[in-house]
């Protein structure tokens, strides 16, 4: 015969209350790490792959094209390379005064340097580029992790993607 007093009791539920805080206390950490990881990835891998345009349309076109830091608002017939900032102000591609491509500024809590302040890199017909660079990204703020992704271009114009861990986001 069943007690007519079933369910649970105040400390059954109080234990199983401090459980799932030190559950969650241990998988919220490692859940922004990877959220991190990802939103880096997916921004080194859109100017990785908007390098690769620019290379692909200089063959193509058979003429200089430009890959460059820039401000250029989106809907604007008109852009320019930046003079100051860095890449994480967004990039286009620019075919004489043609606007190829044209990439937004990133989060405002990432931030793309590049330590010997390269803003533009020019392709020649033949696809090569005289510009060496090396471009890390990381999170600025809030400092959540201490992964970066460093894209390294090296001066034929071929951009490579690594990951790192060094923690310093300058």
């Amino acid at each position: 015969m069943k007690n007519a007093e079933e369910g649970f009791s105040l400390i059954e539920l109080m234990v199983t209350l401090a459980i799932m805080i030190i559950l969650m206390a241990v998988a919220i950490p490692s859940f922004n790490e990877t959220m991190l990881g990802s939103k880096l990835t997916s921004n080194a891998n859109d100017f990785v792959t908007s390098l690769n345009k620019a290379r692909s349309e200089a063959i193509k076109r058979n003429s200089t094209i430009t890959f460059c830091a820039s401000t250029c608002a989106a809907g604007s017939t008109t852009c320019t390379c930046a003079t100051g900032g860095g890449w994480d102000q967004g990039w286009v591609i620019l075919a004489g005064t043609e606007i190829l491509l044209r990439h937004v500024s990133l989060d405002t809590r990432l931030k793309m340097t590049d330590a010997s302040s390269v803003r533009s890199i020019t392709l020649q017909p033949t696809g090569v580029g005289s510009t060496q660079a090396t471009i890390t990204l990381c999170q600025n703020s809030p400092s959540v992790g201490s992964q970066e992704r460093v894209i390294s271009v090296s001066a034929t114009g071929r951009a490579s993607l690594t990951s790192t861990a060094n923690g310093v986001c300058s």
